[in-house]
């Protein structure tokens, strides 16, 4: 199995992956979630990794998204993964956004993992663009 692993800061990971069962079906054992809350200690946030990460076997793997390149809940998830001896069959991707997750978790099963990977960061770059309202009158109609 490929499981879809997300980590941040505060509840981001968490509502995200709310939100990714309300749009891709709400039994889904492949999306995993830990945030870093507000005042917790790096050594809890390794140990809510390494108890969330308990369910991934000898051959599944892990595409593990964070919000930010650097950032504490990466760094310590990949130190984690690293530990635990998962870090050959991972990919960290930094700056997780919700089209980039839900492609994720809908394309993982139907495609090669570097494939995927290749596919999902310029679609995720695309999706992020100014949303604006225009008026159906012109100028010429007042």
């Amino acid at each position: 199995m490929k499981y879809v692993f997300l980590v941040s800061h505060g509840e981001l990971a968490r509502g995200m992956h709310t939100a990714l069962k309300m749009l891709s079906g709400e039994n889904r054992d492949d999306i995993l979630s830990v945030g870093l809350e507000d005042g917790m200690g790096a050594d809890v946030f390794v140990e809510n990794v390494k108890k969330t990460l308990s369910v991934v076997g000898e051959d599944d793997e892990i595409l593990l998204f964070a919000d930010l390149v650097g950032g504490s809940p990466l760094t310590n998830a990949a130190n984690t993964i690293a530990e635990l001896g998962m870090m050959d069959r991972t990919v960290m991707i930094g700056g997780m956004n919700m089209p980039l997750a839900l492609s994720a978790v809908l394309m993982k099963d139907t495609m090669t993992t570097p494939d995927l990977i290749e596919m999902l960061i310029p679609e995720a770059r695309e999706e992020l663009k100014q949303f604006e309202i225009t008026s159906e009158e012109s100028d010429d109609d007042i």
